[in-house]
């Protein structure tokens, strides 16, 4: 019972009067016999909290938390049929305009410390599950508000899509930076960043083909982990007709775990040190994801 009292506590966070005016606005309980929108909200958080396999899980129960279900705003537990019949007819719709209101008031209150950049416009974290071979699975390609830590898109594919794969279907903002892992180390996927005024970071691989064009001169006063600062072009016939324009290399030494990263950008000109601790940033935003690969998504001014 002490779950239900936990799961009460987390239902009273949520903004009641902001859930009405969007079931006003839809009329999603126009018609509606006993089993409110609020009541369906309620059983499907429970199903999610409560890992219910079944309609019958979750219908028994919120059946057996008859004394508490006051406290969680609805007055009796549903049948699994009503359950039923409502995940297939009401307007999914109203769902997804609670979560995006949800996600702009919650946002505001999080208190996440995060690397300090000269940004104005929102940044994002795009995070991937893992799958194993022997078990069937589905993959949940997430963008993540990088000041809340609260998820702006979920792109959900097949447990066999590769990461950098399902990345191709996640909206990006156009003059924002994708800062990623060697997972995301796709030239084509680059290519189309590239194309749709997005700037990326990516660690490239110990294998890359290029050449050098030109080398930039690190100036004296530089931060002493930056080894290299270079634009480059591929070699490769794939690699270059899959991303057919220069690309600027940066190498920086990681004391932490004694290696040397390699880092590659579509950004020409903010400093050397700007890029190298855009990389970093995103290896703190990984205890989020209890130390899996991240990518972080942020706009930043041309001046930085």
């Amino acid at each position: 019972m002490s779950k239900i009292n936990l799961f009460s506590q987390i239902i009273s966070k949520l903004d009641r009067s902001s859930f009405k005016s969007i079931v006003k606005e839809r009329e999603t309980d126009k018609h509606q016999k006993g089993y409110t929108s609020w009541t369906h909200l309620v059983s499907m958080l429970f199903c999610q909290f409560a890992k219910s396999q079944s309609v019958r899980d979750i219908s028994n129960g919120l059946k057996s938390a008859t004394g508490n279900l006051n406290h969680l705003g609805i007055q009796k537990a549903p049948s699994k049929s009503t359950i039923s019949y409502q995940n297939k007819n009401r307007d999914w719709q109203l769902f997804k305009d609670y979560y995006f209101k949800l996600l702009s008031q919650l946002g505001q209150q999080m208190n996440v410390k995060q690397t300090k950049f000269r940004i104005k416009s929102k940044r994002f974290l795009f995070d991937w599950a893992k799958y194993k071979t022997h078990k069937g699975a589905v993959k949940m390609h997430t963008l993540l508000d990088y000041d809340g830590n609260l998820p702006a898109y979920v792109n959900i594919t097949d447990g066999k899509t590769a990461d950098n794969k399902g990345a191709y279907d996640v909206p990006l903002l156009a003059n924002s930076v994708i800062v990623a892992d060697r997972y995301y180390n796709d030239f084509s996927l680059l290519n189309v960043w590239d194309s749709n005024s997005v700037y990326f970071v990516v660690r490239h691989k110990e294998n890359l083909n290029f050449r050098t064009v030109k080398e930039n001169k690190l100036p004296d006063n530089r931060h002493q982990h930056v080894l290299i600062d270079e634009i480059i072009e591929f070699v490769g016939v794939k690699a270059k007709k899959n991303y057919p324009k220069k690309l600027r290399r940066v190498a920086i030494w990681d004391d932490k775990n004694k290696q040397v990263i390699e880092l590659i950008t579509n950004q020409l000109t903010w400093t050397a040190n700007t890029i190298s601790e855009l990389y970093k940033s995103r290896w703190q935003i990984e205890i989020f994801f209890y130390a899996e690969p991240t990518v972080m998504q942020s706009n930043l001014r041309k001046s930085a």
